[in-house]
This record gives structure tokens, C-alpha cells and sequence, in this order.
């Protein structure tokens, strides 16, 4: 089969859809499927095009049996509302030509965020009498206008407009969580369109691995800690200071250690943080490179998951996978009711605390901390349910059998056509 994928996140960036975009595309080129990428020139989280890619107004690639096309796209390390919106617009403009001009694809996978993606997404399926299959990994407008992203209330209706006729357009649409279906449901998108296939992870990359002798502790003076770690985006959604302030809390407890890993602009504003908390037990690093991912993560005692209070339910971290798959205990520092406390809740991996509530995250900690035997219950049982539930085949199987479903009704679609026209 010829699967395009579109999607604006692709390798090398590190966090977010990148890794799983380029897992996907990539496993699904090793089961034997032409595979082609539509993506930006990868730019986040830095948001500055990398250095190898800038100059660049296209470029073709081959990965791992992938072709990838990537275009060039109006990015500015503090973007305002205008760049955001010239952001969008530039990839919605200059991925259709590369994708038009490739292969005709049987069936599409377009990628949210962004969603603006959407409308070439569509025409493309239209003029190339494929199917589209919407991969909804957040809802616009609904997740930015929540957490104040989104304010200008014309920008508002003309995503929602967007939202509308991403639904609308899409043969099929993919969820990875039941929030997400609930949200849909409630908008008027009917059940049959919704297929609910949770994110994955390799849990064959990432695994358990020992703490002894482990480089990322050994590099980092961590041997003896207590290590409790964050790694991942630091954006508005997290509010990452109340990491910082339990950190503070807790600094007279001198075998515990917090470790924060995230982009630079980030780092730098939290470290301005740590100074006024007085929070000296803080390490804080930039992202590690992907082949040093699993001893970063066998290097934690405790991984944390942080959201802030206003972000939406529906809301589903793919560090809550990651993390299961390392074989670790878990924090949750996330609204009680949502979907992100409901995946950590029925791992039995993890324990959930009140958002931006940094008293209770510290007392959390400690509570871990003076009993290891539940730390390695939480962490063997996080184990378990990623292999159960998270694995990347079974959400490989899930795919292609979705896959196979959109091309075979379309194939009856214009079966019905032809048959009528003879007629």
C-alpha cells in the first residue's frame, strides 16, 4: 500500500509528534509499504529552522525506507500572533506542491496539530480520489482558547470553521484516548467515523535498565540520588514551577535530586526560577540525543507527568507512555479527572497529586522516597501495562487494519460509481 503521511512534526526533532510520526512511518515502511513523509524543515521545539535544513525552500530525504519531502515554513523563536498565523500558512502553501507532485498515495494520514493541515490534506484526497485518515493528537481551537493560546475571537471562529471541516472531510478519524471520543461525540461527529488507537511506544528501545553503573548518573554525579525527573516540553501547559518549588521544599533532603531536561529558551527561564526558590537541587540539561534516551530514563527513580490546572481533560501526554515503557514509578501532577490521571490511574504505575499543588508533589516524593519497595511495585507494574497496552506493533496493526478499511470502502464507493454510469 502507499501511505502519505502529513505531518508538519517529523525526525529529527526530539519531543512531541515527531518521534511517533517518524515511528509510524518507518514501521510501517518495514512491513513492506511505500511510505511517503510531507513535513516542515524540522524547527521545534528551538523554533529556528535546524542549521543543516536552513537556506533550504525544499528538500527531499531518505530514511529508514521513508522518503521524506520537506518544505520551508515562516518560523521565528518568539512568534506573535501574526507569525503564528504566517507559520501555518506557509506550510499549508508550500507542502501541497511537493505532495501533489509525488506519487498518488491510496490512502492519507494528516497529522493535528496543525490543524490547518487539514485543507490541503483534503484537496489532495479529492484530487487524488484517496481516502483521509485525521490523526488527532490535541482538539483546536478548543485545547488554545483553554489555556489562553487562542484569545482573538475571529481567529477562534475561523479554527472552529477549520475543526468543522477537518471532521467533516476525513474518512475516518483516529483518537488516542477516550476523552478524545467524548469530545467528538458531543460535536456531532458520528461514532463509525471515530477509531480509538492510543499512542505506542517502543517498548523494545525503551526498557527497564539498571541504575548501577548507569551513564547518564555517572556523567551527571547522580550515583547515591534519589533522582526525580522530568524531561519534555516546557510550554505554558506544564508549569514547570511547581516542580521547582517542591524541588525548594525539599532541599534539605540531600539524597533527593530533581532533573529537568527540555529545550533551552525553557531552561533558561527556570533556572532564573531556581535561583529565586533557592532550589540548588536542581540539575537542569538540555535535550539528550535519541540513542541516550533509555539510560536517561533508567537514571530516574521517579518520572514526572505536569500539567497546569486549566488544561483541558481531554489533554494526553505521550510521556505518560514513555515512561510506563522505562519501567518506572510515576508522578502525576495533573487535573484529577482527566485523561491523563485516568492512563496513570489504570497502569497502577503512578500517583496522582493536585495540579500546581507543589506541597503535595513534595510529600508525594518523599512518600516514594522512604519506601522502595512501593517505588519498585509502581515501576514494575508501569512495565506491564506499556507492554499490555502501549506496544508499537499492536498500534501497527491497528493502523494498517484502519488503513485497509478506508481503501476497501473507497473501492466500493467507486465500484457503485462505475456500475451507475453503465448504466
Amino acid at each position: 500500500m502507499r501511505i502519505l503521511i502529513y505531518s508538519y512534526n517529523y525526525y529529527p526533532e526530539p519531543i512531541g509528534i515527531a518521534p511517533l510520526m517518524t515511528e509510524l512511518a518507518e514501521g510501517l515502511a518495514k512491513r513492506g509499504h511505500e511510505v511517503r513523509v510531507v513535513t516542515a524543515m524540522p524547527n521545534y521545539p528551538e523554533r529556528q529552522i535546524y542549521e543543516d535544513y536552513r537556506g533550504k525552500f525544499y528538500l527531499n530525504e531518505y530514511k529508514n525506507g521513508v522518503h521524506i519531502q520537506r518544505s520551508y515554513v515562516w518560523i521565528r523563536p518568539q512568534p506573535n500572533l501574526l507569525d503564528r498565523i504566517m507559520l501555518d500558512a506557509s506550510f499549508v502553501v508550500t507542502s501541497f506542491f511537493p505532495a501533489l507532485l509525488g506519487w498518488r498515495p491510496d490512502v492519507i494520514l494528516s497529522t493535528s496539530p496543525s490543524l490547518p493541515v487539514c485543507v490541503p490534506a483534503a484537496l489532495l484526497g479529492w484530487l487524488r480520489a484517496c481516502p483521509v485518515v485525521l490523526n488527532l493528537q490535541d482538539i483546536l481551537p478548543e485545547a488554545a482558547v483553554h489555556v489562553g493560546l487562542l484569545k482573538n475571537k475571529f481567529l477562534i471562529k475561523v479554527f472552529a470553521a477549520l475543526e468543522k471541516f477537518a471532521y467533516h472531510s476525513a474518512s475516518k478519524i483516529s483518537v488516542i484516548a477516550d476523552g478524545f471520543v467524548e469530545n467528538l461525540l458531543s460535536k456531532g461527529v458520528e461514532a463509525e467515523k471515530i477509531e480509538q488507537i492510543p499512542n505506542w511506544v517502543d517498548v523494545n528501545f525503551i526498557r527497564p535498565l539498571p541504575k548501577e553503573n548507569n551513564p547518564f548518573r555517572n556523567t551527571h554525579n547522580l550515583n547515591g540520588k534519589f533522582v526525580v525527573q522530568y524531561s519534555g516540553n516546557i510550554a505554558l501547559t506544564q508549569g514547570l514551577e511547581t516542580v521547582i518549588q517542591a524541588a525548594a521544599a525539599l532541599r534539605d533532603i540531600t539524597d533527593i535530586a530533581f532533573v529537568i531536561v527540555g529545550e533551552a529558551k525553557g531552561l533558561k527561564r527556570l533556572q532564573q526560577y531556581c535561583l529565586e526558590c533557592g532550589a540548588d537541587n536542581v540539575l537542569l540539561l538540555p535535550f539528550q540525543p535519541r540513542e541516550e534516551l533509555p539510560q536517561m530514563l533508567a537514571a530516574a527513580d521517579v518520572g514526572l507527568v505536569v500539567q497546569k490546572k486549566n488544561v483541558i481533560s481531554f489533554n494526553m501526554p505521550s510521556k505518560i507512555q514513555v515512561l510506563l515503557a522505562s519501567g518506572r514509578a510515576l508522578v502525576a501532577s495533573v487535573p484529577e479527572t482527566g485523561t491523563a490521571a485516568r492512563a496513570v490511574r489504570q497502569s497502577g504505575g503512578g500517583v496522582i497529586v493536585p495540579p500546581e499543588d507543589a506541597q503535595a508533589l513534595a510529600a508525594a516524593i518523599v512518600e516514594l522516597y522512604q519506601h522502595p519497595e512501593k517505588v519498585k511495585t509502581l515501576g514494575y507494574n508501569s512495565r506491564q501495562y506499556a507492554m499490555e497496552q502501549y506496544a508499537f506493533d499492536q498500534a501497527l496493526n491497528h493502523y494498517e487494519a484502519l488503513f485497509e478499511l478506508v481503501t476497501s470502502d473507497t473501492q466500493v464507493i467507486e465500484a457503485k460509481v462505475v456500475s451507475k454510469q453503465e448504466v
